[in-house]
């Protein structure tokens, strides 16, 4: 037993320590979130999903279980308790496989690097011993800063940077004493290899090799179809995002989609897209610098119209079981960002970002809710928690997984 409290420390927007009970909560309200749930004990459909334990990954991984009533494995990288408490995602990926085995779900988790083929041999041991040898739904949700190339060895790290000229944009941060600050930030652009090296860990490449593990191995059921979550955004984060480094994997991300599609449709018939999912704070999404003003702005246009990530991935769902009609763009592309691009919200939002300052912030953007959204990452903020007793953090991995 190792029982403390555990008291919210942060750099930023980023924390030390996540707390166990917080982020079971979390899960727990993200579960009751998801809308005509599936029957408890029906067997749904076998599916995989990478990038299982955060973000949109995780929000996949519930509306999957709670709506779809998937069966599978959930793959993803984090750290167990030691010296300082397991990462927010060993404590969620807990809380996950505990609703799923008491609603009847066979799911599984796999722990390690999703880029690697260890664990790809891994996933496909349990798919042929445990789930009947046939996959009928792959979702694709890595963000990572590096990737290992399993065949050569060569390391590549991603960036955050802009394509042909430094970025300067408003950001929002806080003070020590939590006070918020609108300031002007600059970023270098891309040199030398940026653009490659960052195409290399956020593009397609992973995305097309576990399609291509998996069906050496004849473990696609025919009709498999499989979604990479990706982004577009708003033009005023288009330089740092869409147009910058992290676009051009994207941009790789949406070209291989494409290639997918048409080789699983002549092999399964099956099929390949792209989601583009809307904003919301995320560990991934806070480091883009803008990002956090701009996401604080939408949230004062919206409100309680945002859509959160658990409401996007149902849609999601329903979309790839044909529950609605999948509907791709011609770029091959679900859009179920439509709701934050729509032409009002983001005149309005671009009225408060023009003129957003230090002492005026307060009033253009929901700093409350994002800040609660940032704590809430790694399980603090959530109501019902009791921040001041001691709290296991010593959580065991879940049982029969990797």
């Amino acid at each position: 037993m190792s029982e403390r409290v555990i008291a919210p420390k942060s750099r930023g927007f980023l924390f030390l320590d996540a707390h166990p009970g917080g982020c079971r909560q979390l899960v727990d309200e993200m579960w009751e979130a998801v809308p005509g749930k599936a029957d408890p004990g029906s067997e749904g459909p076998v599916a995989l999903v990478i990038g299982s334990s955060a973000g949109y990954g995780l929000a996949a991984t519930i509306a999957g279980l709670a709506r779809v009533g998937i069966r599978g494995i959930g793959v993803c990288f984090e750290k167990a308790p030691a010296r300082r408490t397991g990462t927010a995602g060993w404590y969620r990926t807990a809380a996950t496989a505990r609703l799923a085995r008491e609603h009847g779900r066979d799911m599984v988790f796999v722990n390690g690097d999703a880029f690697g083929d260890a664990v790809k041999e891994r996933v496909a041991e349990l798919l042929a011993e445990r789930f009947g040898g046939r996959l009928d739904f792959l979702v694709y949700s890595v963000a990572a800063p590096r990737r290992t190339d399993p065949d050569s060895g060569e390391v590549y790290s991603s960036v955050l940077r802009p394509v042909g000229a430094p970025y300067t944009t408003k950001t929002l941060v806080f003070d020590d004493e939590g006070a918020p600050e609108v300031k002007e930030v600059t970023t270098a652009p891309a040199e030398g290899d940026d653009v490659e090296q960052t195409v290399a860990v956020m593009g397609g490449a992973d995305w097309e090799r576990w399609i291509a593990f998996l069906a050496e191995r004849n473990l696609l059921a025919e009709g498999f179809t499989t979604a990479a979550l990706s982004y577009i955004g708003s033009p005023l984060t288009a330089a740092i995002y869409r147009q910058g480094t992290i676009g051009a994997a994207k941009s790789h991300l949406e070209a291989t989609a494409r290639t997918l599609d048409e080789r699983l449709a002549k092999t399964v018939g099956g099929r390949a897209v792209t989601s583009v999912n809307a904003a919301a704070v995320t560990q991934s999404s806070t480091a883009i610098p803008g990002i956090a003003l701009y996401v604080g702005l939408l949230r004062g246009v919206l409100g309680d119209a945002m859509i959160a990530p658990v409401g996007q991935l149902v849609d999601l769902w329903d979309r790839l079981t044909g529950a609605r009609p999948l509907d791709p763009d011609d770029e091959g592309r679900v859009r179920l960002d439509t709701w934050e691009l729509a032409p009002g919200v983001q005149a309005s939002v671009a009225e408060r970002w023009a003129t957003a300052a230090g002492d005026n912030i307060a009033g253009l953007a929901d700093l409350d809710w994002f800040t609660d959204e940032v704590r809430r990452l790694y399980g603090f903020s959530v109501p019902g928690i009791d921040y001041s007793a001691a709290v296991e953090t010593d959580v065991p991995w879940p049982a029969d997984a990797g």
